[in-house]
C-alpha cells in the first residue's frame, strides 16, 4: 500500500488563477465567508427582521408607525449601560449580580441629595458615581482577594445596596429634579434622544478596546483561561478587580442618565432590570462573534428583545409577556452559548 503523504499536494494553478490566488492571500477579506458561518453570526438579526415584518403586517396602524420604532430605540438606555457594564465582568470570566442594584443606588442618590438635602447637581452626580465605583471595588476585593464565590458576594452586595437605596429614599419615589438637568439626555437628534447615541458610542468604544488594545486582549485572555494568563505574566488579579470597578462605573453612569431623563427614581424598581440585562448579554453571544461576549452583539440583542416585547404587547399580550419573553430568551441564549462552547472544546 502506498503511504499517504504528510500534506496534501498543492493543486495546480493556472496562469489565470495565479493573480486571484495571490490577491486573496494578501487580503483575507476577499475570501467569502461560508454560508454556515454567516448563518451562525447573523441568525438573530434575520429573526429580528422577520419578527419586525410579522408585527408590522399584523398591526400596521400601531407597530408599523415610526413612533413605535422611536420608542423601541429611544427607551433602552438604562438597559444598554447595564448590559455593557455586566459585559465588563463577563469578558473577564467574572459574574456580577449586583449590577442592577448599583445602577439603582446611583439613580436614587442623585434626587435624594439634590431634592431632599439641597446638594448641587455636580456634587450629587460625583457622589453617585463614586458609590458605584466603591461598590465595584468591594465586589472585586471580596471575590479576588478573599476568594468569596462571585455569585454569593455580588448577591449580598446587591441586596445591601437595594436596602440602602430604600433607606435613604424613605421607601418611596424621590422626584422633583429640575427638568433642565435632563436636556443633554432628552434632546432629540434624528427623532431619538441623545442618550441613545451615548449608548452607541459606549458600545463602539468598548468594542474598540476589546479588539484593538492590549488591555482588551488581556481582559479576553484572563476570561478564557486565568491560570494560563497568569503564567504568561498578565496581572490577573488587577484585571479581575478592574472589571468589577469599570462595570460598576458604567452602571453608575447609566443610573445617573436614567434619573436625569425621568426627574426621579423608585429605588425598589432596580431588580426588574437584572433579568433583561443578563438575557441581552447572553443572547449577544449568538451575534457577530458566536460564543463570545461582545458589545455589538449585546446591542443587537437589547433591541431584538425590546422589539419582540413591544410587538407582543401591541398584539394584546400584556402583563406577563415581558418576564416570559426575557426568561425564555435567557434560557435559549445560555443554551446556544453552551453548545458553541462545547463544539469549540472538541
Amino acid at each position: 500500500m502506498t503511504p499517504l503523504p504528510d500534506r496534501a499536494p498543492a493543486s495546480p494553478t493556472t496562469d489565470e488563477q495565479k493573480p486571484a490566488v495571490a490577491a486573496s492571500s494578501r487580503n483575507p477579506a476577499l475570501t467569502l465567508p461560508r454560508p454556515s458561518l454567516l448563518l451562525s453570526r447573523y441568525a438573530v438579526v434575520g429573526v429580528w427582521a422577520i419578527m419586525t415584518a410579522v408585527f408590522t403586517l399584523a398591526a400596521p396602524d400601531t407597530f408599523g408607525q415610526i413612533a413605535t420604532f422611536q420608542n423601541i430605540f429611544g427607551s433602552q438606555q438604562a438597559l444598554v449601560f447595564l448590559a455593557l457594564g455586566a459585559l465588563c465582568t463577563f469578558v473577564a470570566g467574572e459574574f456580577d449580580l449586583s449590577i442592577a442594584s448599583i445602577m439603582g443606588m446611583s439613580a436614587t442618590s442623585v434626587p435624594v441629595l439634590v431634592v431632599l438635602h439641597g446638594v448641587s447637581l455636580g456634587v450629587a452626580v460625583l457622589a453617585a458615581i463614586g458609590v458605584a465605583v466603591l461598590s465595584g471595588l468591594v465586589n472585586g476585593l471580596l471575590v479576588v482577594h478573599l476568594g468569596v464565590d462571585a455569585i454569593i458576594a455580588t448577591l449580598g452586595t446587591g441586596t445591601f445596596l437595594l436596602g440602602m437605596a430604600s433607606w435613604i429614599s424613605g421607601q418611596t419615589t424621590v422626584g422633583g429634579l429640575d427638568v433642565g438637568y435632563g436636556n443633554f439626555v432628552q434632546q432629540t437628534l434624528g427623532g431619538l434622544p441623545l442618550s441613545f447615541y451615548y449608548g452607541i458610542v459606549l458600545a463602539i468604544a468598548f468594542g474598540y478596546v476589546l479588539t484593538f488594545t492590549p488591555l482588551g486582549r488581556y481582559l479576553t485572555f484572563v476570561g478564557a483561561n486565568a491560570e494560563v494568563a497568569r503564567l504568561a505574566g498578565v496581572n490577573v488579579n488587577a484585571i479581575r478587580i478592574g472589571s468589577y470597578v469599570v462595570g460598576s462605573l458604567v452602571a453608575g453612569v447609566g443610573g445617573v442618565l436614567l434619573v436625569l431623563s425621568t426627574g426621579g427614581y423608585d429605588s425598589t424598581s432596580s431588580p426588574q432590570y437584572l433579568l433583561p440585562t443578563f438575557a441581552a448579554a447572553f443572547l449577544g453571544t449568538a451575534v457577530v462573534r458566536p460564543g463570545t461576549f461582545n458589545p455589538i452583539g449585546t446591542m443587537v440583542a437589547i433591541y431584538f428583545l425590546a422589539t419582540g416585547i413591544v410587538g407582543l404587547q401591541i398584539l394584546g399580550l400584556n402583563g406577563w409577556i415581558q418576564n416570559a419573553f426575557y426568561g425564555a430568551a435567557l434560557v435559549v441564549a445560555v443554551s446556544i452559548a453552551s453548545v458553541v462552547r462545547h463544539r469549540r472544546s472538541k
